[in-house]
Protein backbone atom coordinates (compact mmCIF):
# COMPACT_ATOMS: atom_id res chain seq x y z
CA UNK A 1 0.00 0.00 0.00
CA UNK A 2 0.84 3.70 -0.90
CA UNK A 3 1.15 4.32 2.80
CA UNK A 4 3.99 2.11 3.72
CA UNK A 5 5.79 2.46 0.81
CA UNK A 6 8.49 5.78 0.32
CA UNK A 7 6.52 8.94 -1.51
CA UNK A 8 10.03 9.70 -2.93
CA UNK A 9 10.44 6.85 -4.49
CA UNK A 10 6.91 6.17 -5.93
CA UNK A 11 7.53 10.08 -7.16
CA UNK A 12 10.56 8.99 -9.05
CA UNK A 13 11.33 7.50 -11.97
CA UNK A 14 10.05 4.13 -12.89
CA UNK A 15 12.57 1.31 -13.76
CA UNK A 16 12.06 -0.07 -17.13
CA UNK A 17 13.13 -2.94 -19.06
CA UNK A 18 13.45 -1.94 -23.10
CA UNK A 19 12.19 -4.44 -24.91
CA UNK A 20 11.98 -4.66 -28.98
CA UNK A 21 12.57 -0.63 -28.40
CA UNK A 22 9.73 -0.57 -26.09
CA UNK A 23 10.26 0.99 -22.24
CA UNK A 24 8.16 -2.02 -20.32
CA UNK A 25 7.70 -1.14 -16.31
CA UNK A 26 9.50 -3.32 -13.99
CA UNK A 27 7.09 -3.73 -11.32
CA UNK A 28 4.61 -5.97 -10.01
CA UNK A 29 1.47 -5.68 -10.43
CA UNK A 30 1.49 -4.45 -6.17
CA UNK A 31 3.76 -1.80 -7.27
CA UNK A 32 1.66 -0.67 -10.34
CA UNK A 33 -0.90 -0.22 -7.79
CA UNK A 34 0.73 1.94 -5.83
CA UNK A 35 1.92 3.76 -9.01
CA UNK A 36 -1.92 4.01 -9.45
CA UNK A 37 -3.05 5.34 -6.18
CA UNK A 38 0.06 7.76 -5.55
CA UNK A 39 -1.00 9.33 -9.07
CA UNK A 40 -5.08 9.96 -7.78
CA UNK A 41 -3.36 11.37 -4.30
CA UNK A 42 -1.57 13.71 -6.12
CA UNK A 43 -3.54 14.73 -8.65
CA UNK A 44 -0.66 14.00 -11.41
CA UNK A 45 -1.40 12.63 -15.02
CA UNK A 46 -0.90 8.75 -15.08
CA UNK A 47 -1.74 7.19 -18.46
CA UNK A 48 -1.32 3.56 -18.86
CA UNK A 49 -0.43 1.69 -21.63
CA UNK A 50 0.00 -2.53 -21.45
CA UNK A 51 1.45 -4.63 -24.34
CA UNK A 52 1.03 -8.45 -25.56
CA UNK A 53 2.75 -10.22 -28.31
CA UNK A 54 -0.08 -9.60 -30.65
CA UNK A 55 0.54 -5.67 -29.80
CA UNK A 56 4.65 -5.62 -29.93
CA UNK A 57 4.09 -6.68 -33.03
CA UNK A 58 1.49 -4.36 -34.31
CA UNK A 59 3.65 -1.67 -33.47
CA UNK A 60 6.12 -2.80 -35.16
CA UNK A 61 4.00 -2.43 -38.29
CA UNK A 62 2.12 0.43 -37.39
CA UNK A 63 3.91 3.73 -36.47
CA UNK A 64 1.06 5.23 -35.36
CA UNK A 65 0.07 3.10 -32.75
CA UNK A 66 3.56 2.81 -31.76
CA UNK A 67 3.63 6.15 -30.85
CA UNK A 68 0.64 6.02 -28.85
CA UNK A 69 1.37 4.01 -26.81
CA UNK A 70 5.20 5.16 -26.23
CA UNK A 71 2.74 8.45 -24.81
CA UNK A 72 1.86 6.44 -22.23
CA UNK A 73 3.60 7.50 -18.69
CA UNK A 74 3.58 3.82 -17.66
CA UNK A 75 3.78 0.75 -19.71
CA UNK A 76 3.43 -2.97 -18.43
CA UNK A 77 3.75 -6.13 -19.36
CA UNK A 78 0.04 -7.90 -20.59
CA UNK A 79 0.95 -10.87 -22.20
CA UNK A 80 3.21 -13.63 -20.36
CA UNK A 81 4.84 -13.66 -23.68
CA UNK A 82 6.13 -10.80 -23.12
CA UNK A 83 7.97 -11.45 -19.57
CA UNK A 84 9.29 -14.54 -21.24
CA UNK A 85 10.95 -12.82 -23.81
CA UNK A 86 12.62 -10.21 -21.52
CA UNK A 87 14.02 -13.29 -19.58
CA UNK A 88 15.52 -14.52 -23.00
CA UNK A 89 16.85 -11.57 -23.78
CA UNK A 90 18.21 -11.10 -20.15
CA UNK A 91 15.87 -7.98 -19.62
CA UNK A 92 13.68 -9.73 -17.27
CA UNK A 93 10.95 -8.43 -16.01
CA UNK A 94 9.34 -9.04 -12.61
CA UNK A 95 6.10 -10.71 -13.54
CA UNK A 96 3.20 -10.18 -15.51
CA UNK A 97 0.49 -7.13 -14.95
CA UNK A 98 -2.32 -8.41 -17.10
CA UNK A 99 -4.57 -5.02 -17.62
CA UNK A 100 -7.62 -6.68 -16.11
CA UNK A 101 -5.45 -7.54 -12.79
CA UNK A 102 -4.69 -3.74 -12.50
CA UNK A 103 -8.25 -2.79 -13.18
CA UNK A 104 -9.66 -4.77 -10.62
CA UNK A 105 -7.07 -3.66 -7.88
CA UNK A 106 -7.69 -0.36 -8.56
CA UNK A 107 -11.69 -1.29 -7.87
CA UNK A 108 -10.25 -2.96 -4.50
CA UNK A 109 -8.32 0.14 -3.23
CA UNK A 110 -10.92 2.43 -4.57
CA UNK A 111 -13.95 0.86 -2.31
CA UNK A 112 -11.75 1.64 0.95
CA UNK A 113 -10.98 4.93 -0.53
CA UNK A 114 -14.44 6.37 -2.77
CA UNK A 115 -12.75 6.15 -5.94
CA UNK A 116 -14.44 8.08 -8.35
CA UNK A 117 -14.57 5.94 -12.18
CA UNK A 118 -15.69 6.72 -15.56
CA UNK A 119 -15.85 4.04 -18.26
CA UNK A 120 -15.68 4.13 -21.44
CA UNK A 121 -16.31 1.93 -23.88
CA UNK A 122 -18.27 -1.56 -24.92
CA UNK A 123 -21.90 -1.80 -26.07
CA UNK A 124 -24.33 -0.10 -23.39
CA UNK A 125 -25.43 -3.45 -22.16
CA UNK A 126 -22.28 -4.65 -21.57
CA UNK A 127 -21.59 -1.51 -20.09
CA UNK A 128 -24.76 -1.91 -17.67
CA UNK A 129 -23.78 -4.66 -16.42
CA UNK A 130 -20.03 -4.59 -16.50
CA UNK A 131 -20.46 -1.37 -14.18
CA UNK A 132 -22.92 -2.65 -12.09
CA UNK A 133 -20.48 -6.09 -11.62
CA UNK A 134 -18.15 -2.99 -10.17
CA UNK A 135 -20.46 -1.41 -8.08
CA UNK A 136 -21.40 -4.95 -6.45
CA UNK A 137 -18.37 -6.46 -6.01
CA UNK A 138 -16.55 -3.08 -4.38
CA UNK A 139 -18.95 -1.49 -2.82
CA UNK A 140 -17.71 2.32 -1.97
CA UNK A 141 -16.54 2.64 -5.56
CA UNK A 142 -18.21 5.92 -7.13
CA UNK A 143 -19.42 5.54 -10.85
CA UNK A 144 -19.58 8.99 -11.89
CA UNK A 145 -20.38 8.54 -15.78
CA UNK A 146 -20.48 5.62 -18.93
CA UNK A 147 -19.99 6.24 -22.45
CA UNK A 148 -20.07 3.42 -24.58
CA UNK A 149 -17.21 3.00 -27.04
CA UNK A 150 -19.02 3.11 -30.49
CA UNK A 151 -18.83 6.59 -31.60
CA UNK A 152 -17.34 8.22 -34.19
CA UNK A 153 -14.17 10.96 -34.65
CA UNK A 154 -16.31 13.42 -34.63
CA UNK A 155 -18.36 13.13 -31.71
CA UNK A 156 -14.99 12.56 -30.01
CA UNK A 157 -14.26 15.89 -28.53
CA UNK A 158 -17.89 15.48 -26.93
CA UNK A 159 -16.98 12.61 -25.39
CA UNK A 160 -13.89 14.09 -24.02
CA UNK A 161 -15.63 16.99 -22.56
CA UNK A 162 -18.46 14.56 -21.00
CA UNK A 163 -15.42 12.82 -18.89
CA UNK A 164 -14.04 16.07 -18.06
CA UNK A 165 -17.08 17.51 -16.40
CA UNK A 166 -17.37 14.24 -14.51
CA UNK A 167 -14.32 14.76 -12.46
CA UNK A 168 -13.34 10.85 -12.41
CA UNK A 169 -10.34 9.97 -10.55
CA UNK A 170 -9.94 7.10 -12.57
CA UNK A 171 -10.83 6.27 -16.43
CA UNK A 172 -11.50 2.65 -17.87
CA UNK A 173 -11.19 2.69 -21.45
CA UNK A 174 -12.89 -0.93 -23.01
CA UNK A 175 -12.32 -0.58 -26.44
CA UNK A 176 -10.05 -2.58 -29.24
CA UNK A 177 -6.58 -1.42 -30.46
CA UNK A 178 -5.83 0.77 -31.46
CA UNK A 179 -8.38 2.90 -31.04
CA UNK A 180 -8.47 3.31 -27.18
CA UNK A 181 -4.25 3.78 -27.49
CA UNK A 182 -4.99 6.92 -30.13
CA UNK A 183 -8.22 8.35 -27.91
CA UNK A 184 -6.07 8.12 -24.59
CA UNK A 185 -3.17 9.79 -26.80
CA UNK A 186 -5.08 12.38 -27.96
CA UNK A 187 -7.25 13.25 -25.11
CA UNK A 188 -5.73 12.21 -21.80
CA UNK A 189 -4.44 15.73 -21.19
CA UNK A 190 -7.13 17.36 -21.89
CA UNK A 191 -9.41 15.52 -19.85
CA UNK A 192 -7.69 16.23 -16.18
CA UNK A 193 -7.63 12.50 -14.67
CA UNK A 194 -5.03 11.50 -12.71
CA UNK A 195 -5.41 7.78 -14.03
CA UNK A 196 -6.15 7.01 -17.62
CA UNK A 197 -6.12 3.06 -17.74
CA UNK A 198 -6.96 0.90 -21.52
CA UNK A 199 -8.53 -2.30 -20.86
CA UNK A 200 -9.28 -3.87 -23.24
CA UNK A 201 -12.22 -6.09 -23.16
CA UNK A 202 -12.09 -6.77 -19.17
CA UNK A 203 -16.01 -5.02 -19.58
CA UNK A 204 -16.95 -7.93 -21.39
CA UNK A 205 -15.27 -10.51 -18.55
CA UNK A 206 -16.79 -8.17 -16.35
CA UNK A 207 -20.41 -8.45 -18.15
CA UNK A 208 -20.20 -12.54 -18.33
CA UNK A 209 -19.82 -11.91 -22.16
CA UNK A 210 -16.93 -13.67 -22.33
CA UNK A 211 -14.87 -16.20 -19.80
CA UNK A 212 -11.33 -15.17 -18.56
CA UNK A 213 -9.16 -18.29 -18.82
CA UNK A 214 -8.62 -20.81 -15.12
CA UNK A 215 -6.09 -19.82 -13.45
CA UNK A 216 -3.50 -22.61 -14.11
CA UNK A 217 -4.21 -21.55 -18.15
CA UNK A 218 -2.96 -18.04 -17.07
CA UNK A 219 0.38 -19.23 -15.38
CA UNK A 220 0.93 -21.77 -18.46
CA UNK A 221 0.54 -18.64 -20.33
CA UNK A 222 -2.40 -20.36 -22.57
CA UNK A 223 -4.66 -17.68 -22.22
CA UNK A 224 -4.74 -16.49 -25.37
CA UNK A 225 -5.74 -19.96 -26.63
CA UNK A 226 -8.77 -19.67 -24.38
CA UNK A 227 -9.61 -17.12 -26.16
CA UNK A 228 -9.67 -18.27 -29.65
CA UNK A 229 -11.64 -21.69 -28.26
CA UNK A 230 -14.80 -18.82 -27.53
CA UNK A 231 -13.88 -17.17 -30.63
CA UNK A 232 -11.98 -19.37 -33.31
CA UNK A 233 -13.42 -17.91 -36.16
CA UNK A 234 -12.19 -14.34 -35.18
CA UNK A 235 -9.35 -14.69 -33.58
CA UNK A 236 -7.30 -18.04 -34.48
CA UNK A 237 -5.57 -16.35 -37.52
CA UNK A 238 -5.01 -12.66 -35.66
CA UNK A 239 -2.72 -14.93 -32.38
CA UNK A 240 -1.23 -17.16 -35.58
CA UNK A 241 0.42 -14.58 -37.23
CA UNK A 242 1.19 -12.51 -34.26
CA UNK A 243 2.41 -15.18 -32.35
CA UNK A 244 4.35 -16.59 -34.82
CA UNK A 245 5.80 -12.93 -35.98
CA UNK A 246 6.55 -12.57 -32.10
CA UNK A 247 8.55 -15.79 -32.11
CA UNK A 248 10.80 -14.27 -35.38
CA UNK A 249 11.11 -10.96 -33.45
CA UNK A 250 12.52 -12.66 -30.65
CA UNK A 251 14.51 -14.97 -32.38
CA UNK A 252 16.20 -11.98 -34.50
CA UNK A 253 16.69 -10.58 -31.00
CA UNK A 254 18.82 -13.10 -29.50
CA UNK A 255 20.84 -13.51 -32.80
CA UNK A 256 21.94 -9.68 -32.51
CA UNK A 257 22.98 -10.25 -28.54
CA UNK A 258 24.89 -13.08 -29.79
CA UNK A 259 26.93 -10.68 -32.37
CA UNK A 260 30.48 -10.43 -31.41
CA UNK A 261 31.06 -7.50 -29.26
CA UNK A 262 27.41 -7.39 -27.98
Amino acid sequence: MVSAANPAILAGPTPTREIFGIPIAALTLEQALDRVEHAIQARTRLQIGVVNAAKVVNMQRDALLRDDVLSSDLILADGIAVVWASRVLGVALPERVPGIDLMTGILRRGAARGYRVFCLGATDDVLDKAAARMLADHPGVRIVGCQHGYFSADQEERVARTIADARPDVLFVAMTSPKKEKFLARWSKELGVPVCHGVGGSFDVLAGKVRRAPRLWQLLGLEWLYRVLQEPGRLWKRYLVTNTLFCTMLLRGLLQRARPGR
